[in-house]
This record gives C-alpha cells, structure tokens and sequence, in this order.
C-alpha cells in the first residue's frame, strides 16, 4: 500500500510562484512513476507532469516552460514548481503513481490563482 500527501497549495497572484511537494510512504518510491494532476471546478481532472523512474518527464502542453517536475529519492518525494502562474491554473491538484496494478492518490491541494 502507497500512501500521498501533497502541500505547498495556496493563494497567489498570477505571475506568481508555487512549489508543491507530493511525500510517498510504503513501496519502492525508486521505481515509481510520479505524476501530478490536477482538477478545475467543472472540469475534467488532467495530467500536468509527469516523471518516470528513469528520469523521463512528460507536460501538458499549458504548462511547458512554466512548470517543473523534479523528484528525491532518497526524500521520497515528488515536486511541482510552478512559475508564471495564471488565473487558468487554479485548481486542486493531485498527486498519483501506480504500483503493482494499482493507482494511488493523495487528498489533494488547492491552488488558487488571483488578483
């Protein structure tokens, strides 16, 4: 069993910065691929980022060359930095990995951006 609790969320302004961490406990966090997603009210949940065991990382198009995704092994940890946020990015957002057939999710953190 894999537990995930995500922080950082918060209030900023658009132009402003966030970093979201996603901490992992149970498994082998070296072999996992960690994701963040996340979901607007109304909307579909979305794949922001992704970075895979090996060190591949994948982004949603909307937040190429805004955000970043990094991991720490040895942390367990998986993280968001969001630069240039805008009103657009608000939302909750998640962290998920799957390990040995099953998906996991954190509770979530609400990202709200606004003047």
């Amino acid at each position: 069993q894999v537990q995930l609790g995500e922080s950082g969320g918060g209030l900023v302004q658009p132009g402003g910065s966030l970093r979201l961490s996603c901490a992992a406990s149970g498994g082998v966090f070296d072999i996992m691929a960690m994701r963040w997603y996340r979901q607007a009210p109304g909307k579909q949940r979305e794949l922001v980022a992704e970075v895979t065991s090996g060190g591949t990382i994948n982004y949603a198009g909307s937040v190429k060359g805004r955000f970043t995704i990094s991991r720490d092994n040895a942390k367990k940890t998986v993280f968001l930095q969001m630069n240039n946020l805008k009103p657009e990015d608000t939302a909750v957002y998640y962290c998920n990995t799957d390990y040995v057939g099953d998906d996991f999710w954190g509770p979530g953190t609400q990202v709200t951006v606004s003047s």
